[in-house]
C-alpha cells in the first residue's frame, strides 16, 4: 500500500505557505521513501464555517500572539515578508483557479501555480483575489495570455465553483478539518489519519514510519 500526504491549502493562509514550502523543499526525498504529495485547494473560509472555526484574527488575543508566532514560523522556514496591508482577502477566486488547474494540468504545473500565488501575495503584495492579480501571478506558471484567461473564465463556471464548494464541505464533514494547512496521510498499511498546522511534520514522520531526526538539544562542549 503506498504512503500518501494529502495537503489541503488555501493561499489566505500564511501557515499553508510555510507547509507547502516545506514539502516542495522535502519532495524528492519523500519520493524516495514512497511517499506521494496530493496539493488540493480548499476554501478556507467555508472550512471555518463548516467547522465553526474562527480565524485567529477575529480574535484579540490570537491576533496578539500572531505577530510573535508569524516572525518565529518565517525564520524557521526561511521566508521574510510583511503581511499585505489587505490582508485577509476573501481567496475564492484563485482557489476556484487552482481547482480548475489541478482538474487539468500535471501535478507539476499545480505545484508552480501555488508557488506563484503564495509568491505573488505574499511576497509581491498583490491582491490575488482580483482578476488582474491573480492573472500577473499565473503568469508565472502559464506563458501563454491565453491559458491564463481560460483560467480564469473556468475559474467563473458553476462546474469549478460546485467542485471547490464540494471539496471543503467533504474536508470537513469526512475528516473533520478546522483549518489550513489541513492533511490526511496514509501509512504504509492504509490507514488514514488527520494532522493540521504547519509544525506536525515530526509527528508525520513518525506516523509514515520514515526516518528522521526530531528536535534534539546538544549539549555545550
Amino acid at each position: 500500500m503506498g504512503k500518501k500526504i494529502e495537503c489541503y491549502l488555501d493561499c489566505v493562509s500564511p501557515y499553508s505557505f510555510y507547509a507547502f514550502s516545506y514539502l516542495q523543499k522535502n519532495a524528492a526525498v519523500l519520493a524516495e521513501l514512497g511517499v506521494e504529495i496530493e496539493y488540493i485547494p480548499v476554501f478556507l473560509g467555508g472550512i471555518n464555517v463548516g467547522s465553526g472555526n474562527k480565524p485567529p484574527w477575529t480574535l484579540p488575543a490570537k491576533a496578539a500572539y500572531s505577530k510573535f508566532d508569524g516572525q518565529r514560523a518565517q525564520k524557521y522556514f526561511g521566508h521574510n515578508f510583511e503581511v499585505p496591508s489587505f490582508f485577509p482577502i476573501l481567496s475564492l477566486l484563485p482557489q476556484r483557479a487552482l481547482t480548475h488547474i489541478k482538474k487539468t494540468q500535471p501535478k507539476e504545473k499545480l505545484a508552480s501555480a501555488f508557488q506563484s500565488c503564495f509568491d505573488t501575495m505574499w511576497n509581491g503584495h498583490l491582491d490575488i483575489s482580483k482578476p488582474e492579480s491573480l492573472a500577473t501571478a499565473l503568469a508565472k506558471t502559464f506563458s501563454s495570455s491565453s491559458e491564463v484567461e481560460a483560467i480564469l473564465s473556468a475559474a467563473a463556471s458553476p462546474q469549478i465553483k460546485a467542485e471547490l464548494a464540494a471539496t471543503t464541505e467533504r474536508v470537513v464533514k469526512e475528516q473533520g478539518a478546522f483549518g489550513c494547512p489541513w492533511f490526511w496521510v496514509v501509512n504504509g498499511e492504509g490507514k488514514g489519519e488527520p494532522f493540521f498546522g504547519s509544525d506536525r511534520f515530526h509527528y508525520m514522520w513518525d506516523y509514515l514510519d520514515l526516518p528522521f531526526e526530531d528536535l534534539r538539544l546538544r549539549a555545550k562542549i
